[in-house]
């Protein structure tokens, strides 16, 4: 079933985000004195008592010339509007009405969306003035809320539920709509199977400017998210649910869940708040995502600042693309990709095999390679793989080459096994497993890469000490 779909829309610094972090039951928006914060438009699954819903929260409302930053911010609530199954318009009461609030009313008066009016920050007796003058805006009686406190959600409750009702009623559920999230206990020896219903996590990455909503916006096919010349735009971790159709994806398509992330510099030039949270919030999205893109400028390609963000990815434990944009410009070609081979051989070698697609995002160059890239990386980070393959290997990897003797002791490695996937993780057991030097780990490490092809996919390995099972079988 569809969800109920509720947008949260008003003039900048009336407590749209905060309204919106308190129906989630979450931290997701960013809020801060400073008007204007938000941006581009973002989704929440909300619940209030017993209803359970999608909210949107989106750009404060302002005028500009076209073609501005603030005419395309107006244009994705606008959007936001257009898509909702009912909106709920926000003013601030300790303010009072402002000409923006009433340039906002006469809009939602066009339109046949249904529309709630709220009067926020009315906690104590400041906003009593306020919330008598919203009856003015002609959108009918205004709740008195408080975002900050939770004071008027009831009444907000009370007229959310018949509409939520009637949309249940017009929607009914199916038996797809309905998914199991628990996960079987982790067996190696069973293959892996993807599961096309179910939204394949992917965060897009990347310094400022690197093209990160144009790249989403492209992969969807519209305008979704605000994109300009200007750096920094994006401050929110914005998801957008999409389902891929493109060549090699199921029939009924493969569902995505995308996120688009704040540009992130250097942390000693990050010095505003705003900016600071953007990041945080860039890096939570990091940690819940499966697959991630690295956007990287292809005029600068592999700052310091693109290291260590791949880096970071692979020592959060996840799949990694990296996409060299802006391919469509007038540069020396050769060069560039001599620069990405060079950083991944020598900055990089963790990542050694790492797929780089050359792409335009404002093109379209190349976009087309870049979800087949995902799905077999994503494939590989849930690799499994047979405890029996694993000691063969292993056999023959000591036959070749054993580990260095520990103060003229020898060193034997008993057994392996595949502990856990995503990413790939093995535990080998040793009778002296502190003595097994790092630098023979990374020899086993990229062993098991190169023979299971599981090339630019995080690894773990770890030596533990203990008797084989199988010793007594």
């Amino acid at each position: 079933m569809q969800p109920f779909v509720l947008a949260i829309v008003g003039r900048p610094n009336v407590g749209k985000s905060t309204l919106f972090n308190r129906l989630v039951g979450r931290r997701l928006a960013l809020v801060d004195d400073q008007p204007g914060v938000t941006r581009d438009r973002r989704f929440g699954d909300a619940r209030l008592g017993d209803l359970r819903f999608q909210i949107v929260d989106t750009a404060g409302f302002e005028e500009g010339r076209s073609g501005s930053l603030q005419a395309r911010m107006r244009e994705q609530t606008e959007a936001a509007i257009e898509e909702a199954d009912m909106v709920l318009m926000l003013t601030d009461a300790r303010a009072g009405l402002l000409p923006e609030d009433e340039f906002f009313a006469r809009l939602l008066r066009k339109t046949d969306v249904p529309v709630i009016l709220a009067a926020n920050k009315c906690e104590g007796h400041a906003g009593k003035t306020g919330f008598n003058e919203a009856y003015k805006l002609g959108l009918g009686t205004p709740i008195a809320l408080s975002a900050e406190h939770g004071q008027g959600t009831d009444e907000l409750y009370t007229q959310l539920r018949d509409a939520i009702a009637a949309h249940a009623h017009a929607n009914p559920i199916t038996d797809t709509d309905r998914s199991d999230e628990e996960d079987a206990a982790f067996d190696p020896e069973t293959p892996f199977e993807d599961d096309p219903e179910r939204p394949l996590r992917i965060a897009i990455l990347g310094r400022p400017n690197a093209g990160k909503s144009t790249l989403i916006n492209r992969l969807l096919g519209t305008d979704r998210l605000l994109t300009g010349p200007e750096a920094g735009i994006t401050r929110d971790s914005i998801s957008v649910n999409w389902v891929w159709h493109g060549a090699g994806a199921p029939d009924t398509g493969r569902a995505v869940t995308l996120w688009d992330t704040a540009g992130m510099r250097r942390k000693a030039r990050v010095t505003e708040k705003l900016e600071k949270l953007s990041v945080a919030d860039g890096l939570r999205a990091l940690k819940f995502a499966e697959v991630v893109v690295l956007l990287i400028d292809a005029t600068s390609p592999f700052d310091k600042q693109d290291v260590q963000l791949a880096d970071l990815v692979e020592r959060e434990g996840r799949a990694l693309i990296i996409g060299i944009n802006k391919w469509d410009l007038k540069l020396d070609r050769q060069e560039v990709r001599q620069t990405v081979n060079d950083t991944l051989l020598h900055a990089l070698p963790k990542l050694r095999g790492v797929p780089v697609i050359m792409l335009s995002a404002e093109t379209g160059r190349g976009v087309d390679q870049l979800m087949p890239a995902i799905i077999r990386q994503y494939g590989l980070w849930n690799a499994r793989i047979g405890t029996a393959k694993l000691n063969n290997w292993l056999s023959g990897v000591i036959e070749r080459h054993p580990p260095p003797a520990d103060k003229g002791r020898p060193v034997r490695l008993r057994y392996i096994t595949q502990a856990k996937s995503r990413p790939p993780t093995f535990v080998t057991f040793s009778s002296r497993g502190h003595a097994v030097p790092e630098s023979y780990q990374r020899y086993l490490v990229n062993g098991l890469r190169e023979t299971f092809d599981l090339a630019g996919v995080p690894l773990r390995l770890f030596v533990r000490k203990g008797k084989n099972p199988y010793e007594d079988k």
